[in-house]
């Protein structure tokens, strides 16, 4: 199967979802993506440590990997948003997530500059210039993941209608049930 139609494949099944399960969906993608950038730090960290004979082979397989899991949780991200958007008529949460995926795109961009900034920091330990940047990079980071959690309480607020109509579905699935 190609990866075209594994991803052709992911969307469709998302394809129907209520709203509800559409932002459930969303919150585990959200999960695999902290999981891979797990993943990416430790491998980072292995290439690193073979400094100064690094094995860049091992390192660019280990990019390409992340590279497609970041797109694959980022296509269905984005049907995620469409189908929240065009479906279910749910601008304010669609803007949201969209939000949420553009800081991440951004996330990801720093931390490549920032794997960058600490192999130069390590191949030359005399010139500051990396170590300030590899500094500056890492604040930079940490602000823009303090703009995901916002964002992600934001979405929480603006979908708890969702999670509070299946409750009162609940509650008189209960009462029905007497």
């Amino acid at each position: 199967m190609t990866e075209e139609n594994m991803n052709e494949n992911t969307c469709n099944s998302l394809e129907g979802l209520s709203a509800k399960d559409l932002l459930k969906r969303f919150h585990i993608l959200q999960g695999e993506r902290v999981e891979t950038y797990s993943l990416f730090e430790e491998g980072f960290q292995a290439y690193l440590n073979g400094a100064p004979n690094y094995n860049f082979p091992m390192y660019r397989q280990l990019v390409h990997e992340i590279t497609q899991t970041f797109s694959k949780i980022s296509q269905d991200i984005i049907f995620v948003i469409n189908e929240l958007e065009e479906k279910h008529h749910l601008t304010s949460v669609s803007s949201i997530v969209t939000g949420i995926q553009n800081n991440e795109k951004d996330k990801l961009e720093k931390t490549v500059k920032l794997q960058l900034a600490r192999q130069n920091a390590i191949d030359h330990p005399s010139e500051s210039s990396y170590k300030e940047e590899e500094t500056d990079l890492k604040q930079s980071i940490q602000n823009v993941i303090g703009a995901i959690n916002e964002q992600m309480e934001d979405l929480k607020f603006e979908s708890e209608d969702l999670y509070a109509d299946e409750i009162e579905d609940e509650k008189e699935e209960e009462t029905a049930e007497r």
